[in-house]
């Protein structure tokens, strides 16, 4: 009989029912607690200057055993499955709950619910046609304007597989496939040259991204974005009334909101957030979610790492702050519960409360309306990305593609622009939402604490008041 490709036991030969018994003696008077087995598969080819200069493909495996007593967590892991280094390890996770008399919590719900395929995307198409297809997607850039003047073209794929048993024998398996093509291109005027990029993914195979039709939208999203920056004059500094574009913007959000939000530093009472709880911290009409259940999606997650399911988490109702996001620990530490927002970047790192799809719901502003309100001001299309101070809440987002509105209407290319505010302050000053929501193409990745995971953003066209924006003229 075949060996099932999926089973992680089966494949590393390691007995789950010895498996079983060792993590129930680790967690034995902890009040949670875990064997979480993982195996990866992931590959970047990526094409630079006319020809190909990274190609890597990479197998990891391995597990981390973990006890939780109270706010203390013991923790190992090893990329060698075996019962052997099990036991070394169920030894070093056993001394945290020494002397708790913690009762064990029961495992989550089980669920028959799939968000994306089994599909491994790193078999097809094969790696011969994968480097043809960046060679055409630089060729077919290149000839597109004479101004471009170097293009890079990336794929990258992965597929992981993780298991996680509880000390009970519950055992769960998720299959998780990730995809990305990105294009980014210099063009160049004289002696005057920018930049531009788009990239698109998803849970799901290459196949959706790789037509023809598909690719040479990227490319020409990314060319006039390139093209637009070299009219760009230089950005105005000064506090100016400000519209958010649709989609991708929304990594605002995520950054100057989201990580306030999470229950890790909400139980520590760390986050501008804290002890806000069923209070108004953003204007009504602002509501916003963590939403791991959108189907292919990049931040989807058909089960956390921990093993819960994913779910929809309302964080601000109509501008009041409703809900946190949880892992098991800080929900149960908080009295609330987990809301599956238990992730991980791998089998070496400790699972946290992170985000999954972060997004604003939409309004009942027309985008045209919302232009038309603004008398002088800045449209912002795309971010780079941004920084936030959790504790402060305060947040600094570079535009790498903003606009001049004067009476109503998008006018100049502006470069250098920047947002600069506070989450919690900003939220209270948005004056219009959009009807036009929409989450980011696919290409989000956050960090915390030195772990990656990849998340989605989202949000309408927004109206922000009075927003500090770093420029170069006074």
């Amino acid at each position: 009989m075949a060996t099932d490709t999926t089973d992680l036991f089966a494949l590393t030969g390691l007995d789950p029912d010895r498996a079983r018994e060792i993590v129930a003696d680790a967690v034995s008077g902890a009040d949670d607690g875990e064997l979480y087995v993982e195996r990866t598969q992931s590959e970047v080819l990526a094409f630079d200057n006319g020809r190909l200069k990274t190609a890597t493909y990479e197998v990891s495996q391995g597990f981390g055993l973990r006890a939780v007593a109270g706010e203390a967590v013991g923790y190992a892991h090893a990329d060698d499955v075996s019962e052997k280094a099990l036991r070394r390890a169920a030894s070093a996770v056993r001394a945290v709950s020494s002397g708790h008399s913690g009762v064990v919590a029961e495992a989550p719900q089980a669920t028959n619910r799939k968000l994306y395929g089994d599909e491994n995307p790193l078999l097809a198409p094969v790696f011969g046609d994968k480097v043809s297809l960046l060679s055409e997607i630089d060729a077919w850039a290149r000839a597109r304007d004479p101004r471009v003047r170097q293009v890079t073209a990336s794929v990258a794929g992965s597929y992981k597989i993780v298991e996680i048993l509880r000390a009970d024998g519950t055992r769960v398996r998720d299959i998780r496939p990730l995809v990305r093509i990105n294009v980014s291109l210099v063009v160049g005027d004289g002696d005057r040259q920018e930049t531009g990029s788009h990239g698109e993914g998803a849970r799901t195979s290459y196949e959706a991204f790789i037509s023809p039709d598909r690719w040479q939208a990227s490319v020409d999203e990314a060319l006039r974005q390139a093209l637009v920056n070299l009219e760009a004059r230089p950005a105005p500094a000064g506090t100016f009334d400000v519209v958010l574009g649709p989609g991708w913007p929304g990594v605002l959000l995520h950054e100057a909101v989201g990580h306030g939000l999470e229950g890790d530093f909400n139980r520590k009472k760390t986050s501008a957030f804290s002890g806000l709880m069923g209070e108004m911290v953003a204007s009504k009409g602002v509501t916003i979610v963590d939403d791991g259940t959108v189907p292919n999606a990049r931040g989807s997650i058909t089960v956390d790492d921990e093993g819960t399911p994913s779910q929809c988490t309302t964080l601000i109702e109509d501008g009041r702050l409703v809900g946190y996001m949880q892992d098991r620990q800080n929900g149960r530490l908080m009295g609330v519960g987990t809301t599956g927002n238990g992730r991980r970047q791998s089998y070496a790192h400790v699972p946290m409360p992170r985000m999954t799809n972060t997004y604003m719901l939409g309004g009942s502003s027309t985008p045209e309306e919302i232009l038309a309100s603004v008398k002088d001001g800045i449209f912002a299309k795309s971010f780079s990305g941004g920084q936030v101070d959790i504790v402060s809440g305060k947040f600094v987002f570079d535009c790498t593609e903003a606009y001049r509105i004067r009476n109503g209407r998008i006018e100049e290319p502006i470069k250098g622009a920047m947002l600069i505010g506070n989450g919690p302050d900003a939220m209270t000053r948005v004056r219009m939402v959009g009807n036009d929501m929409a989450l980011d193409p696919g290409i989000g990745t956050c960090g915390k604490n030195g772990q990656g995971v990849p998340v989605g953003v989202g949000q309408p066209s927004l109206r922000i008041d009075a927003v500090t924006v770093g420029g170069t003229q006074a």
